[in-house]
Parts: C-alpha cells; structure tokens; sequence
C-alpha cells in the first residue's frame, strides 16, 4: 500500500514515515508540506492513502481533499486535526475524507484508521465520533440549525491566500486566473460575507479554520 504524508511540519512527516514504513504492507511514497504540493504528488504519485494535515500554507487540507478527489476519487484520505469543531469535521467529511483523526491522539490512532479504509469503513477519533453523535441528536430534537454562508473550493482558497498576505497578482499566479478575475472574486467574496476590509477576512479564515497563520 502506497501512503502519501502532507503535514507542513517536518518533524510530524519524520514521525509518520518511521511508523508506517516499520509496516510489511505499506510504503511512504511521497512527502508534501502544503495542500498544492499533495495535490501535485498525488498525481505523479498515485498513492492508496494521503495522510492530510487540515491546516497547511497556500492550500488547506479540506480544499486539497476535494480537489484530489475530484480526479482520483478512488484514493482514501485520512485528516489529520487539533479541532474539534463540529463543522471542520462536516467538511472534512463531506470533501470526502473518510477518516478523521486528531493530532494529540496521532500516533496512537494512524494504524486503526488505516486499517479501517483499508477495509472500505470510516474511522473518526472517538472524541469525534461523540461529537458527530451529539450533533445529530440535537439536529433531529431541535431542527434544522441557522444556515451557513455556503462558499465554493476556490472562494476558500481565495481567503486563505489572502489571510496569509498574498497579493492579487500571487493569488492569480496560484490558482492560474488573470488578477482581474482574482480581484473581481475577492471583491465577490467581501460582499457575499457582508465583510469590507482583509482584517476582518483574516480573522473570519482564522475563525472558520480556513488557515491558522501558525505555520
């Protein structure tokens, strides 16, 4: 089994690769420290499972999932996290990651979860799954909850460029659009969240988990 690591931390990617290369069955192929970078090896690659950091530079995991299930949706995708955040788990799922696993409890954990996808199953940290529980409990007693401003993959792309101070023509060079367009796009996104200046962008991306700004 071919594993990819994307973590923008050299240190986890170490750890990682001595655990899963000490397995008979499976070899880490490849090593990515940002979202763009797993995508790009996940191509040349091919590998069975991406093991994804959620918060990485220039592109975050959930984006980097959807994208590379867009065109190898055979791959699994396991999440890697710190949050527990009800609706950073739902998008993670719902990008089609089918597990989700969180940093403090890495080690301890990597192995089942593979083993789980091996087998075509989910794996969710137990805190998580109690989590997922809770809310589906109280979405059936108590309703449908407020709904979310609904943002499309590369409208959170743009964000997060953004909140880590790229400029339009950076942001148009990334994602291979004109700065007219990317410009058009961000002025779109500003309205759609009833926000007017790249402070509060930033911290709504902080807030939404968009990007951390500790990398």
């Amino acid at each position: 089994m071919k594993v990819l690591i994307a973590d923008d931390h050299s240190i986890v990617r170490e750890g990682l690769k001595s655990l899963i290369d000490k397995q008979k069955s499976m070899q880490v192929v490849g090593e990515a420290e940002d979202g763009q970078k797993a995508i790009d090896l996940t191509r040349e690659l091919s590998p069975d499972i991406v093991i994804m950091d959620i918060s990485m530079p220039n592109l975050n995991g959930i984006e980097a999932t959807r994208e590379i299930l867009r065109h190898k949706p055979q791959i699994k995708i396991i999440i890697l996290s710190m949050y527990t955040d009800k609706h950073i788990v739902k998008e993670s799922l719902e990008a089609g990651a089918q597990g989700y696993i969180l940093k403090s409890n890495l080690l301890d954990e990597l192995l089942n979860a593979i083993k789980a996808i091996k087998a075509n199953e989910r794996y969710l940290s137990p805190r998580i799954t109690g989590i997922v529980v809770e809310d589906y409990i109280n979405l059936k007693a108590n309703g449908k909850t407020k709904k979310q401003i609904e943002l499309t993959s590369r409208e959170r792309h743009i964000i997060q460029l953004i909140a880590e101070g790229k400029t339009i023509k950076e942001i148009a060079r990334t994602i291979n659009i004109s700065p007219k367009t990317a410009d058009a796009n961000r002025r779109q996104i500003m309205n759609k969240l009833n926000i007017f200046n790249t402070a509060e962008l930033t911290k709504y991306a902080i807030r939404e988990k968009i990007t951390s700004l500790e990398f």
